[in-house]
């Protein structure tokens, strides 16, 4: 089940390395992971002494109603963040499937081509059916096959790195979809480094998009929210037994996310898009296996959706209606009320790194250093401030904060310093 929480972000991760640098992000991805697996430990052991497996309900007992709504909202902003991530894939993807399956070249006006239409009529017509099931019942299938999506694409990330010459060798046309609809392409041969050092990998870049890094990787490590409903639903439940899940499922995620950002990036160096699928389109539009892997990653994500439509669902209505029984009515319009307003994400936020920059350098730096660590300060009363678990928490806590501001504050510089051209 973790590891179906995790899975989906490798799609994005390939832009950490195109645009930052090879050991640069290995150093972030593993102290990222690392500290995403110790505040598991930390939320686990708060759980256990503060009598609560519901993530909400731990910071009701820690800090009130204002710790509970930070929970809660964290929450909520998290999994909104996940389900435009998948409704970003339907945009780019989905256009470029019907395209190849219809042998069509002429894209302009075409109004299923277009990238916003198509999500909103996914959305109607697929997600919003399934969303408004009360029951996951489903959800050990699509996680599966979400999962083997996700294999499958690494495989084949492998195998083109060995297939694909370097961009500085062929004549290689880049096309960057906007709005749905096919841009002119723009030649990048001819680059102001030699050809040869176009295609050497570089270790170390500090620039603009740096300041990414850290929320992107933050934001792809979140599981948390769910590690108590599975902790509670563990056969023979220990915290032993769940650090033990929760290390093979990083540890596999780790090497997932390693693995396709790193053949990504070898692939295309500085030329991989942000959605590395679209590189590939670029020198292989007709490839049989790339279409393949098009349809099955569209298939995992618009089943993947609903599911994460739940958790979000629960939690305002665990706010707004706690003591109410359950209402059809009401379940609907909050059902249609999340999938409106991340409809209106994907289609008027033009890029996705925004959208995994702001949530990973607030939500999921919420989730995974200030809260746990909180809570654990709070809530954990057998160990003294002075004792080293506490101390370890503390620095945690701060380190989180440090990671908050930071981010936030560097990004929303970038936002202004590139507002007037910086292909947001």
């Amino acid at each position: 089940m973790q590891m179906w929480i995790l899975k989906t972000r490798t799609f994005y991760l390939n832009r950490t390395w195109g645009r930052r640098s090879m050991k640069l992000t290995l150093i972030l991805l593993t102290f990222v992971s690392i500290f995403s697996l110790y505040s598991v430990h930390l939320l686990l052991k708060t759980a256990n002494e503060g009598g609560s497996l519901l993530y909400e309900q731990l910071g009701h007992k820690a800090f009130g109603m204002v710790g509970k709504l930070t929970a809660s909202g964290s929450i909520t902003m998290q999994n909104i963040g996940a389900m435009s991530s998948y409704l970003f894939i339907v945009k780019y993807e989905l256009p470029l499937v019907i395209q190849a399956l219809m042998n069509i070249e002429d894209t302009n006006g075409l109004w299923y081509l277009n990238g916003d239409y198509l999500v909103l009529l996914v959305s109607l017509v697929l997600i919003l059916p399934l969303s408004l099931l009360r029951n996951l019942g489903y959800l050990g299938y699509t996680s599966g096959l979400s999962l083997l999506c996700m294999m499958f694409f690494l495989i084949v990330v492998i195998c083109k790195k060995f297939q694909i010459p370097c961009p500085a060798e062929i004549a290689f046309l880049v096309n960057e979809t906007v709005n749905g609809s096919l841009a002119q392409p723009a030649a990048f041969v001819g680059f102001n480094r030699t050809e040869s050092d176009s295609c050497q990998p570089r270790y170390f870049i500090f620039n603009s998009q740096t300041v990414y890094a850290v929320p992107i990787l933050t934001f792809s490590f979140v599981c948390h929210p769910a590690i108590l409903p599975i902790y509670e639903e563990l056969k023979g439940r220990s915290r032993r037994r769940m650090m033990n899940v929760s290390k093979i499922s990083f540890f596999a995620m780790f090497l997932m996310y390693l693995l396709a950002a790193l053949f990504g990036y070898l692939t295309f160096y500085e030329h991989v898009e942000s959605e590395l699928l679209h590189t590939y389109s670029s020198v292989m539009e007709t490839d049989i296996l790339l279409l393949i892997v098009r349809l099955a990653v569209l298939v995992a994500v618009t089943l993947t959706v609903p599911v994460v439509i739940f958790p979000i669902r629960s939690s305002i209505t665990h706010l707004l209606c706690a003591s109410k029984e359950f209402s059809w009515w009401r379940h609907s319009v909050i059902t249609v009320s999340i999938l409106v307003f991340t409809n209106l994400l994907v289609i008027f936020v033009p890029n996705i790194r925004d959208i995994f920059g702001f949530i990973g350098a607030s939500a999921a730096a919420m989730l995974i250093f200030i809260l746990p660590s909180a809570f654990y300060i709070k809530l954990v009363k057998k160990e003294s401030m002075k004792s080293v678990q506490k101390i370890g928490a503390m620095f945690f806590l701060l380190s989180g904060i440090v990671v908050m501001t930071g981010s936030m504050a560097l990004i929303v510089l970038d936002w202004v310093h590139n507002a007037p051209g910086g292909g947001h």
